[in-house]
């Protein structure tokens, strides 16, 4: 045997038991890659040679903390025993599978079996094992969470943030490395320069363990142990696992890229071989056994594929595939308990908002950079500490996927979560989380994402390029995603209050122009207001104005300048889900219409607005649809240039030119 095994004082039964665990992803990979000759599946990511370390990390946990795999994976799938039949079905794009056809392979989750599958971005998983491990720590629930990343997945950002972070909070996370020598065709040597990933421990403060990955007993009391010690005492563990791929990246990459000499090296340390070979001389195994467990498994997999080849193909229902974007939520509004007012700024109403739903969401966690003592670079959460404390307001490391990635897990495990960008031009570095995670993640297996995302936006500040750009549209082109923009205190509380309750994604644009420089009375009490209904701010007979955020004081401003021009002014409040219904009642009625956006002209949601009138309101325009927006350009730095890029000006000449037409 290539492999010594240490059994250490484990039963003959509990070796049996994991010869079992680790036999069964081995053979139905076998069967896999038969069905793929025969083109009964389309497509395979083998962890051939790599079973010991999925089987062994998973067996060595409790069956209600979560594990976080990767595409290799099969045999946390199967030792968590998810039906087979489920997981054939989930790989035929079945409806039984857990993505009803819309995701592939190991590309899901389940809370049933406490199981987060990836996306194929790699990294942003890591972040989530943040969150689901924060949640089981301020819970004070003794439970260890475990990510699995690959040597090539290591080399991305989201790898730093994920264990900077958890060594930071102290979470109870087994970052486990599955070293396999390659990233796709890329070799380790042309992925990082130190010897081992246990090296990268030390630059985090983090314990780490270096793993014999194809010894199933040594993964998983080593494993095991690092658990029970995390649970006691957490603190986050970095795992490397030394292993080979034996098959190609996919099928059909090949592995002509791998020195076949190397390919004869890891071939004697073969996972399954050289632990049936040890069970056998220890006496534990007869071949008799083997035949016996093998067929067994091998009739269980052969009844499972046919059930799920019996089920009947999906049937698109366009219906259902929208509706299945969100999660359900039935609004239901909350009105003020007293007739009590204060007049408050927009900031003073976004804190107001935010410290209310701290104390009618006990599972709710603010994190940010710089939120907690100095509170927030606005002041939006001074004070938050003294309130509800370090553990539910939390400032972060300088890093934003992994917090975003963080709120999911929160999410994930049942809490609730805001994440404050310091700048909304700063939400670039989280745009994966953001876009393809929390997004997608209930369209692909059902489960919501509870995290707001407060993003400070807007010009006018003299902030220059990077603190100043509105970038709203990056999101309302992303299906799964709610997006809020208020333009006064009393819509920007109602409009958070709301958000924190509604299970889905949430992207809360503040105007930072506007935090200080408008008042309005608004209720002392709780109270929310329902995302996806525009306000109609004035009404008149000549023309429609459609705009929100600083465009409705830019808009009021040119009508109080210009009090012959009656017009209907719509501040859109939510520009996803998007209220057509006032919008397109109000242009039937003034038969023109003006789209003003601080943004920038092309591709801004204007162009949007413009196409949905011209469809649904063509008959009764008697102007074409006009639009102002900023220039397509940076955002400069110096007064002079910031006004001329801003469309304030332009918006009433083009006004006028188009009560004219």
């Amino acid at each position: 045997m290539a492999i010594k095994y240490n059994r250490r004082k484990y039963s003959d039964s509990e070796l049996l038991d994991l010869y079992k665990a680790l036999i069964k992803p081995r053979l139905i990979e076998e069967k896999m890659l038969v069905l793929l000759r025969q083109g009964r599946i389309s497509k395979w990511f083998s962890g051939i040679g790599q079973e010991a370390v999925s089987v062994g990390a998973v067996l060595a946990l409790k069956e209600d903390e979560y594990i976080l795999p990767m595409h290799r994976n099969l045999g946390v799938f199967t030792s968590r025993n998810i039906p087979l039949h489920r997981l054939f079905a989930q790989f035929q794009g079945k409806m039984s599978g857990f993505t009803k056809g819309r995701d592939r392979s190991f590309h899901f989750g389940t809370n049933e079996y406490k199981i987060v599958g990836m996306i194929s971005h790699l990294g942003p998983q890591l972040g989530v094992a943040d969150g689901i491990a924060l949640s089981n720590l301020l819970r004070k629930e003794q439970k260890a969470t475990l990510v699995f990343t690959g040597d090539g997945g290591a080399s991305e950002g989201d790898f730093h943030e994920a264990l900077n972070t958890a060594a930071v909070w102290q979470l109870p996370v087994i970052f486990v490395v599955e070293n396999n020598g390659y990233g796709l065709s890329t070799p380790s040597s042309e992925q990082f320069r130190c010897k081992n990933f246990i090296d990268k421990g030390i630059g985090y403060g983090m314990e780490t363990e270096l793993v014999e990955g194809n010894d199933i007993l040594d993964v998983y009391h080593k494993i095991s142990q690092i658990a029970e010690s995390i649970r006691k005492k957490p603190r986050p563990v970095l795992v490397e696992c030394l292993t080979f791929r034996m098959r190609g990246h996919e099928e059909a990459s090949g592995t002509k890229y791998v020195p076949q000499e190397l390919m004869d090296e890891w071939a004697k340390k073969d996972p399954t071989t050289n632990y049936e070979e040890y069970l056998l001389s220890e006496g534990v195994l007869n071949n008799e056994m083997i035949e016996e467990i093998k067929s067994s498994i091998k009739i269980e997999i052969n009844d499972e594929l046919e059930r799920a080849y019996a089920e009947e193909p999906i049937s698109a229902n366009t219906e259902t595939e929208l509706a299945d974007m969100y999660a359900p939520f039935d609004f239901s509004e909350t009105k003020p308990k007293t007739e009590a007012k204060t007049e408050k700024r927009l900031i003073d109403a976004v804190s107001d908002g935010l410290k209310q739903s701290m104390e009618k969401h006990h599972n709710l966690v603010l994190m940010g950079q710089d939120i907690a003592d100095y509170g927030g670079v606005f002041k939006v959460t001074e004070g938050f500490v003294d309130l509800f404390g370090k553990d539910r307001v939390r400032n972060t490391p300088l890093c934003e996927s992994a917090i975003l990635g963080a709120g999911l897990g929160l999410a994930i495990n049942g809490d609730k979560a805001m994440v404050e960008m310091q700048f909304a031009d700063f939400v670039s570095e989280g745009i994966t989380q953001i876009c393809n995670n929390l997004a997608k993640i209930h369209y692909r297996w059902g489960q919501n994402a509870d995290v707001v995302v407060r993003m400070p936006t807007g010009g006018g500040v003299a902030a220059g390029p990077f603190h100043s750009q509105c970038n709203e549209t990056w999101f309302t082109h992303t299906p799964g995603l709610k997006v809020v923009y208020p333009a006064f205190p009393y819509d920007a509380k109602g409009l958070l209050t709301a958000s924190f309750e509604d299970p889905n994604p949430v992207i809360f644009f503040e105007h930072k122009a506007l935090y200080r420089s408008i008042t309005q009375e608004i209720p002392d009490d709780y109270y929310t207001l329902e995302l996806g209904k525009a306000k109609l701010i004035r009404e008149g007979e000549d023309i429609t104005i459609v705009t929100y955020g600083m465009g409705v004081h830019w808009a009021l401003e040119i009508l109080d300048k210009n009090p012959d021009i009656n017009a209907d002014l719509v501040d859109l409040r939510t520009l996803v889900p998007l209220d057509t219904e006032t919008i397109f009642n109000s242009v039937k009625k003034t038969n023109r219409v003006i789209i003003l956006h601080e943004a920038t002209m092309f591709n801004g949601i204007g162009g949007e607005l413009s196409a949905l009138i011209t469809e649904n309101c063509f008959r009764y325009l008697d102007a074409p649809v006009k639009r102002v927006a900023s220039l397509d350009t940076a955002v400069p730095f110096i007064n002079q240039l910031e006004q001329n890029f801003l469309p304030k000006s332009r918006f009433e000449e083009a006004l006028l030119e188009l009560m004219e037409f």
